[in-house]
């Protein structure tokens, strides 16, 4: 029989955080819009930023792809097309480390930016300090866990412990057993990530939910060039607005215009 405190920790936790998730999301999407945004500080920093920012977006978003493939699909789903455990277990950590140590790296750069940078580190808020350290942390357990099942073969396996008890969570009936037989690297690492996903809602991390997916879609924006007469393509030639009153340029076109008068009299 799974413990009170197992039961609480994968029975439990997982749904509150889930709920928090949805609903923080839900709450900060109807009442602060103007909030939901990276707050950019490009124009404070941008050598590091160039650097930092790559390394840690498609190291998270390669992070993030390997979680799905070894939390999703099952063992037997790859032993089923030839893949042998032996096989994944070496692609899984060579490119998961590689992944995580990217985006570690990456966070670790965008971290030293804002902290050496004076008008970045004054726009950091308490709420950006909090976030900085829950992910960092959840990156750092997972790049443990990933090193630690390197030197350290008494870890479990997660594909017959956390997989199976990640599933079993969204058919509402969570094997709470799995998890506890899971190593305590993964339980470190789980709890951390359910944490992160718990605050993401209220933090920057927010902006991840509506990523600018649909630039690669739009079509090509169209430049034309003015035409001789400065105005838009096909238009005529511009039209005299008010004359002036009171310049030279009026009193001129005045004289101009007495002149012509009296010359068509004669």
């Amino acid at each position: 029989m799974p413990s009170a405190l197992d039961i609480a920790l994968w029975g439990v936790l997982p749904y509150l955080c889930i709920v928090v998730l949805i609903l923080g999301t839900i709450w900060r999407y109807r009442y602060d819009q103007f909030g939901w945004t990276t707050r950019s500080s490009q124009l404070y920093e941008s050598r590091l930023l160039r650097i930092g920012s790559p390394l840690f977006h498609f190291g998270i978003l390669a992070v993030a792809g390997g979680h799905v493939i070894g939390l999703i699909i099952p063992e037997s789903w790859t032993t089923a097309v030839g893949v042998s455990d032996h096989a994944y277990h070496i692609v899984a950590l060579a490119t998961g480390g590689a992944a995580g140590l990217a985006t570690l790296c990456g966070i670790a750069l965008l971290i030293w930016r804002r902290r050496r940078t004076g008008p970045v580190f004054m726009a950091t808020s308490n709420n950006d300090k909090v976030m900085y350290v829950v992910l960092v942390g959840a990156i750092a357990a997972g790049l443990a866990v990933t090193l630690f099942s390197v030197f350290d073969h008494s870890i479990s396996n997660y594909r017959e412990t956390v997989s199976p008890w990640f599933r079993s969570l969204w058919v509402l009936h969570p094997d709470i057993q799995a998890m506890a037989a899971a190593s305590l690297p993964f339980k470190i690492h789980a709890v951390w990530g359910l944490v992160l996903f718990a605050i993401w809602p209220f933090t920057r991390l927010v902006h991840a939910f509506t990523a600018p997916i649909h630039y690669l879609f739009r079509p090509y924006i169209v430049y034309r060039s003015r035409d001789a007469h400065g105005g838009t393509p096909g238009a005529g030639a511009p039209r005299r607005g008010w004359e002036p009153i009171g310049t030279r340029d009026a009193a001129r076109r005045g004289t101009a215009a007495k002149t012509t008068e009296k010359r068509s009299r004669v």
